[in-house]
């Protein structure tokens, strides 16, 4: 239930929020596309925690580039 609700969320912050801006994400596969598949890889808890994790890296300070979900 949590899962199919997050990733709701994120399917429509997909659709209707990110358009609005321009891309800004520093790895491939985006973050909103990487919370997308680690929650329906590993669950809620698990794929939050991973989305999470990516989230913080997603900064200037890191390389970026292709980081798939383990």
């Amino acid at each position: 239930m949590v899962k199919r609700v997050l990733l709701a969320l994120i399917r429509g912050y997909q659709k209707y929020l990110s358009p609005l801006f321009p891309p800004s994400c520093i790895y491939e596969p985006s973050c909103s596309q990487y919370a997308l598949e680690a929650i329906g890889k590993y669950g809620a808890l698990r794929g939050s925690w991973l989305a999470f994790k990516r989230i913080l890296r997603c900064n200037p300070f890191h390389k970026g580039g292709y980081d798939p979900v383990p």
